[in-house]
């Protein structure tokens, strides 16, 4: 049976996942386009994802 990821590795994922997503929406929100959203979601994983991993590498 495989062992779960740690918390901090899922957090770190989180993180540059939303970070990529962020950087999209940003470029779609300044062009013309509907980026609000893809902009909100990619903030939104990329604190998810740090909190995590900030949360991880305490305990």
């Amino acid at each position: 049976m495989r062992k779960p990821l740690p918390e901090r590795r899922i957090g770190t994922a989180f993180a540059a996942g939303g970070a990529v997503v962020t950087a999209a929406g940003a470029a779609v929100y300044v062009l013309p386009g509907p980026g609000f959203p893809v902009l909100v979601i990619g903030l939104a994983a990329l604190t998810t994802g740090l909190v995590m991993a900030a949360a991880g590498h305490r305990s």
